[in-house]
């Protein structure tokens, strides 16, 4: 089944698209402040957002690259909350806007991993196919989110092959969020620094760098930063499905 998804417009420079990420825990289950331990201790760089209508967001600052230790991306910054913590956890990363990806953990066990296009990784193959991975960990996401009934439709949703060359995953993410009841600004997160219309002020939002605030923030994340632009994060499906070494316009 395919989904009529508007094409969106997409940065102003023409670039290719947005990167950003951000992990959501369900604020009923933990507060900010235990979350804020948590990103302190692995030197976390991003921002974290007071609650809103039930969850937690800590944005990551690069969003598609290193966050925190252990070459961490949001993805694995999301797995050690929920190793640390009870409750649900969601972490969601778009790539440029032609990768979707979302995890999800409930009491400490992951229990969906999706990505929308293994092929966009960094270093992914040549082999590896461009359709969706996961989308039968819908419904696992749906509760995850409170919205068990959500399940069947988020799985059409997450399986539709979309054209990234007219449509930007930021807007796939859009209906997911809309659909789960989770924050809709999440989509507008590569604007930070600045204001947010549809979500919190930059006032409201704890900034860290290195897992710091302010000036000692500032002077850890300059050595910090450096190492952790050289490298790129996991990718979201460790073993992606391939087309067996050969190309597949031979079939």
């Amino acid at each position: 089944m395919s989904f009529p998804i508007a094409a969106s417009s997409g940065p102003a420079d023409g670039s290719a698209g947005y990167s950003y990420g951000a992990v959501l825990v369900a604020s009923i289950d933990t507060t900010p402040d235990a979350v804020a331990d948590v990103l302190r201790g692995i030197r976390f760089t991003g921002w974290i957002a007071p609650p809103r209508n039930g969850w937690i967001a800590a944005v990551g600052d690069p969003g598609e690259g290193i966050v925190a230790d252990a070459r961490s991306g949001v993805i694995e910054v999301g797995g050690e909350i929920a190793r640390r913590m009870r409750g649900a956890v969601i972490a969601l990363r778009v790539r440029r806007d032609r990768q979707l990806a979302i995890v999800a953990w409930r009491d400490g066990e992951e229990i969906a991993r999706y990505c929308s296009d293994p092929a966009q990784e960094p270093d992914a193959a040549r082999e590896v196919l461009t359709e969706p991975v996961g989308a039968d960990g819908a419904p696992e996401i749906a509760a995850a989110a409170c919205r068990p009934d959500a399940g069947e439709l988020l799985a059409e949703i997450l399986d539709d092959e979309i054209d990234t060359d007219s449509v930007f995953e930021s807007e796939r993410l859009r209906r997911v969020l809309d659909l789960l009841g989770l924050p809709r600004w999440i989509v507008a997160a590569g604007e930070l620094p600045r204001d947010i219309p549809t979500g919190p002020r930059s006032a409201e939002l704890t900034r860290l760098r290195a897992g710091a605030t302010g000036g000692a923030g500032l002077l850890r994340n300059v050595l910090v930063g450096r190492l952790r632009r050289r490298k790129t994060a996991p990718p979201v499906i460790a073993e992606p499905p391939t087309s067996g070494g050969f190309d597949e316009w031979m079939l």
